[in-house]
């Protein structure tokens, strides 16, 4: 055993055991919290960004159907903020509650980073309150600078959060003497080594997600018989940001997998359920992990395929769960295999209709005629929706047992109170209260026709 692992073990035999059925609810709590939280970092990071663009556009050509389109996204970016802000809340109080070893060993290290997201957080809630009040009331070229902090301060605070998840996965800042947590190196931590990677991929995800729902929510328009140029106009930006960003994405995944192989290889022998270390290692595509063989059954068996997916070699030996004791593999193994592949093949879909849209634009200079392209569009955003949730339970389930990787587990970090299945039901009640009120604010913003968003301005 490594130095690091034996001050680990010491670490956690300290904090005593927990209960498997708070574990249990715990996990389950937190996993339903970010299911509902991540698709709204998506649009903090890049509706922003869409929304100013669509701006600029407006100003740049004086027509109002631009305009109609800005000011009426800067509403629902309100609202979704305003959504967010309670979920978030809620995520917070999560962490303290759920995992409180967690927090009261590690706080030091990462609290810098969420002091940066709470900065963040209160800054961009100022200027998206001026910015979406200022429609009509200050001069135009102010109007647009106003929305710029915004933007900003959507990619820090979601950058602080990410900092703390690529830490949980590669730990560093801080050394482990006789148990005790010493040396603390906030900005070592805040830059570890899983940072990069974990930002372009999620920040690329927020840019398809966001793209794909508000260019589809319009598509459908488009395919009910409303061809006009607000219309028109709704679907071409949203669409094209996502349809450019969506090759890219997979150029970053391959990335972070390569990444994921030096540092997590457990990890990866977990996304295919290669249960015995081998070189030439297969890729099964579809198919479910047999725990009593270690083999992968009634699967598409691809030759070579993972070595060359993990380090562009067909002949590199790729470790397996073998490697490590059966307490030491993440859990359910094919509960990650499915999210695993789920991701990669919805990611890899999308890539595909992105380069299609790009080539007929290219080729043509207008979108493509064909009704399953709209079709097609419609539909990608609930599939982005999907590809991203399964990525975040392949990031953080395939990191499983440990909350912090080769450092703490996660059962000697959660809580030993009661209720967590009464705390479940009630977040699931507000959760669901919020979506079915954030879809009723939206169906009556919907249903304004777009003259309404288009009264003179300040000149």
């Amino acid at each position: 055993m490594s130095p690091a692992l034996m001050a680990a073990t010491d670490l956690v035999g300290r904090l005593g055991p927990s209960e498997q059925e708070h574990l249990l609810w715990a996990r389950e709590l937190q996993a339903m919290s970010l299911t509902f939280h991540i698709p709204l970092v998506c649009f903090g990071i890049s509706f922003p960004a869409i929304v100013l663009f669509m701006e600029g556009l407006y100003l740049r050509t004086g027509d109002e159907t631009y305009r109609a389109l800005a000011k009426r996204w800067s509403k629902v970016m309100l609202l979704l903020f305003a959504v967010g802000v309670v979920t978030g809340t809620i995520l917070s109080f999560e962490f303290g509650l759920l995992w409180p070893n967690f927090m009261a060993t590690f706080g030091d290290v990462f609290g810098l980073a969420f002091g940066i997201e709470g900065f963040a957080f209160f800054i961009e809630a100022i200027f998206i309150a001026i910015y979406v009040y200022g429609w009509d009331r200050v001069p135009r070229k102010i109007h647009l600078s106003l929305g710029v902090p915004i933007v900003i301060t959507g990619v820090i605070g979601s950058l602080s959060v990410l900092t703390v998840n690529g830490w949980m996965n590669d730990p560093g800042g801080f050394d482990i003497v006789n148990g005790e947590i010493t040396n603390i190196r906030p900005w070592e931590a805040l830059f570890n080594g899983f940072f990069w990677h974990e930002l372009a991929h999620m920040y690329f995800a927020g840019y398809m997600v966001t793209g794909f729902i508000v260019g589809g929510v319009y598509a459908f328009a488009y395919l009910k018989g409303d061809r006009s140029r607000y219309v028109r106009a709704g679907m071409i930006v949203p669409l094209t940001v996502a349809c450019l960003a969506s090759p890219v994405q997979v150029i970053i995944g391959d990335w972070a997998g390569r990444e994921v192989t030096k540092a997590q290889p457990i990890k990866l022998a977990t996304f295919e359920g290669l249960g015995q270390t081998q070189k030439d290692a297969p890729f099964h595509l579809l198919g479910w992990y047999d725990k009593s063989t270690g083999e992968v059954k009634d699967a598409i068996k691809i030759p070579y395929l993972l070595s060359i997916l993990a380090y562009h070699d067909p002949t590199h030996v790729v470790q397996g769960l073998d490697s490590v004791p059966e307490a030491d593999r993440p859990g359910p193994i094919n509960t990650v295999r499915f999210a695993f592949q789920a991701m990669i093949m919805i990611g890899s879909g999308l890539m595909l209709f992105g380069l299609f849209y790009a080539f007929v634009w290219y080729r043509k200079g207008r979108l493509p005629t064909t009704k399953w392209f709209y079709r097609v569009a419609v539909i990608a955003g609930p599939l982005s929706v999907v590809a991203l949730i399964a990525g975040w339970v392949t990031t953080e389930v395939g990191r499983q047992p440990w909350i912090v990787y080769e450092v703490m587990r996660v059962d000697g970090a959660v809580t030993n109170a009661g209720g967590l299945q009464i705390a479940f039901f009630v977040a699931l009640a507000i959760y669901l209260s919020l979506a079915a009120a954030v879809l009723w604010l939206l169906r009556r913003l919907a249903a304004r026709p777009p003259q309404v968003e288009t009264p003179g301005t300040v000149a």
